[in-house]
């Protein structure tokens, strides 16, 4: 995967622009990924886990910002979070795929928050047998 031909943060909305061109496409194709965006989808063993099953649910991070964005090689760049998470390294491969699977990636997401609001409550039941 080419790198992207453009990458900006917008400090004030706190989203990252970038713009990919693959070999089928004549012009470049933009795309806007939010700061809340890109934390909760960090490909962090903190976030992902070590393999499957062992994700973690990132919640209350809307108002999560960009401080800093480094290099890392030819292949990727780090994000630095105002919430002190910085150790996600995001290739090109993988904000393509960020930025293309945006809409499902966030639906999938809110569904799992959904989902946790729902259920906490009764994690938090401790069941007491009548005697």
């Amino acid at each position: 995967m080419n790198p992207p031909s453009k990458i900006k943060l917008h400090r004030r909305t706190q989203v990252l622009e970038l713009e990919f061109q693959t070999a089928d496409e004549a012009e470049p194709q933009a795309y806007e990924l939010s700061a809340e965006f890109l934390r909760v989808q960090s490909p962090s063993a903190e976030v992902k886990g070590h393999g499957p099953g062992q994700e973690v649910l990132q919640l209350n991070k809307q108002s999560v910002a960009i401080t800093g964005i480094e290099a890392q090689g030819n292949y990727a760049i780090k994000i630095i979070f105002s919430d002190g998470h910085d150790s996600g390294i995001y290739t090109w491969q993988y904000l393509y795929h960020l930025a293309t699977q945006q809409v499902n990636l966030w639906q999938e997401y809110q569904a799992k928050v959904k989902h946790h609001e729902e259920t906490k409550d009764m994690q938090a039941i401790k069941w007491i047998s009548p005697q």
